[in-house]
Formats: C-alpha cells, sequence, structure tokens
C-alpha cells in the first residue's frame, strides 16, 4: 500500500534537510505519495472535501515538518484542524482515520540532548508532540514513534543529513 507523506514546510526550496528528505521520497513514485500543503494552499484556504478524500486512500499517513516553537508549522496546524473535523475523524458517525496509522517525521534545530528533562528544553520530545498522540488517539489512529534529526539548525552535516534521508526512508517502509 502507498504512503501518504504530508509535508508542511513553509519554504521547503531554503530547507536542506526536509528539501533533502523530500528528494529521497520522490525516488520512491509508486510507493509514496507527497503531498505539499504549503504549495497547495498558498492562500491557506483548505479544500477539506479534497483533503479528506486524499486521507481515505491511505492507511498510512506521515507528517513531515520543520519542528518550530515546540509545535507543528501553522498551516499544518490550520489544515489538521480544517480536515480532522466531527462527523468525518471522530464523533458518533465519523471514523475515517480509525485505524490509520499517524507518523510524523522532523527537522528539530537543536541537539538531541536538550530534550531532556536534564536539558535546556526541559521536555523530551515525546512530551512536546503529546498533542498530535493525544489526536491520533482522539480519531482511533495509531500513533507511530516519530523519526527526527536533531542539530537541524547548526549541527547537521551533509552526512548527517543524506544518512537521515535512507533512515526515513526505512521508517517509513518499516512501519506497514
Amino acid at each position: 500500500m502507498k504512503k501518504l507523506v504530508i509535508l508542511a514546510h513553509p519554504n521547503i526550496e531554503d530547507s536542506k534537510i526536509n528539501k533533502r528528505w523530500k528528494q529521497e521520497l520522490l525516488q520512491y513514485p509508486d510507493k509514496i505519495t507527497i503531498h505539499e500543503i504549503y504549495k497547495e494552499y498558498p492562500d491557506w484556504n483548505i479544500d477539506v472535501l479534497k483533503e479528506q478524500k486524499l486521507i481515505e486512500t491511505y492507511d498510512s499517513i506521515i507528517f513531515q515538518f520543520p519542528l518550530y516553537w515546540y509545535s507543528y508549522p501553522p498551516l499544518l496546524k490550520k489544515w489538521l484542524d480544517d480536515v480532522f473535523t466531527h462527523g468525518w475523524s471522530y464523533g458518533s458517525k465519523g471514523h475515517k482515520l480509525k485505524g490509520k496509522k499517524l507518523g510524523i517525521a522532523m527537522s528539530i534545530g537543536d541537539k538531541k540532548d536538550n530534550y531532556l528533562p536534564s536539558g535546556s528544553v526541559k521536555f523530551t520530545v515525546d512530551e512536546v508532540i503529546a498533542p498530535f498522540k493525544a489526536t491520533a488517539v482522539h480519531v482511533g489512529a495509531v500513533s507511530l514513534p516519530y523519526f527526527a534529526i536533531f542539530g537541524a539548525s547548526y549541527q547537521a552535516s551533509d552526512e548527517d543529513i543524506n544518512q537521515s534521508a535512507k533512515d526515513y526512508i526505512k521508517y517509513i517502509f518499516d512501519h506497514k
């Protein structure tokens, strides 16, 4: 079954990591569909029915984005708010996401050690992404472990980024 990647980067052309990940994803057109919401909705007017129909055709959906202020980029948050509606994704009549696998792939600017209780952030990545995991539970989906590369802002070498692209593909295909 093909995988759907919801790519949410407001400036993908200037991104080292998300751009490289996209290049790697493009090597699997028969297995991975990339849906770039910043390109699809530059005016932020989301076609909810179109997005819902798209999601319904996939069992596995990965949200790819840079971590912004310990959260999603703003258009992805709006996309989730608009698309995951009552009566479609949850409620007495809506369970279209039930059993679907939802994962996230993030580029994180800071060092991994800072995402420990003893680190400068004071929260783990799992704590930071708790709203995503709670959303998955609420809609009856399966929340996959996250995939991330740390040091995106200053530490990640080209070698690290290239390896992360290969690891990202493995992550996608390991979660069937």
